[in-house]
């Protein structure tokens, strides 16, 4: 493996630390975006519960926003609970903005690296038949073993930088299809307790005024 390394010239260590960054993000994506964390189960049931019971204090909210993603979207509802839906909807979505965007986090590089590496690849191409070129105007074509080193060269780069890039393009388009499902159901889970809290406000109201 060294020896292929050494083979496919200096264009090679980028392309190494490319795919040592890529399989870091890869193990690190996986282990945060797992739906247990972002979305974690009975989370809507235990706020039915609090509110059921009279619960919703500012406590269990906070308990509730350390919990998840998802727990912190519902927070942000139930803080402005009190007010009129078009608050609670804004409120929603820009704590919505914040989960997004940390849950997109070192994807825009995994695709930068699925982008570059096939060009680093490419250039490495170019290096080595730059040397084929080079060793046959000074040599000829009567040595093999002078034109052997940049086409070995050329063929190495690019297939290290396929290597890197294919895996690292699939695992992109997988965590970002993840995590817009999971925004998704976010945002269902969001308008249930938006259209709750609308309705419980409507209630109050009308017990208020004496209309039961």
């Amino acid at each position: 493996m060294l020896e292929i390394l050494i083979a496919g010239g200096w264009l090679m260590l980028p392309i190494v630390l490319c795919s040592v960054l890529a399989v870091a993000i890869i193990i690190e994506r996986f282990w945060t975006l797992r739906t247990s964390r972002v979305l974690p189960p009975g989370i809507p049931e235990r706020v039915r519960s609090w509110a059921k019971q009279r619960e919703l204090d500012q406590k269990h909210i906070e308990q509730l926003r350390r919990n998840s993603p998802l727990g912190r979207v519902l927070a942000a509802a139930l803080d402005n609970r009190d007010r009129a839906r078009d608050v609670v909807k804004e409120a929603v979505e820009d704590t919505g903005r914040h989960v997004v965007y940390e849950l997109e986090r070192f994807l825009n590089t995994l695709g930068t690296i699925a982008g570059i590496t096939p060009l680093l690849g490419l250039l490495g191409t170019v290096i080595g038949m730059i040397k084929v070129f080079s060793a046959i105007v000074v040599h000829g074509v009567g040595d093999p073993a002078q034109l052997a080193g940049g086409i070995s060269e050329a063929l190495i780069t690019t297939a290290a930088g396929l290597t890197v890039a294919i895996p690292s393009y699939f695992f992109y388009r997988y965590f970002r299809g993840k995590v817009r499902a999971c925004v998704i159901t976010m945002e269902k889970q969001a308008l249930g307790l938006i259209y709750a809290i609308e309705h419980g406000n409507r209630k109050l109201r009308r017990s208020e005024l004496g209309w039961g």
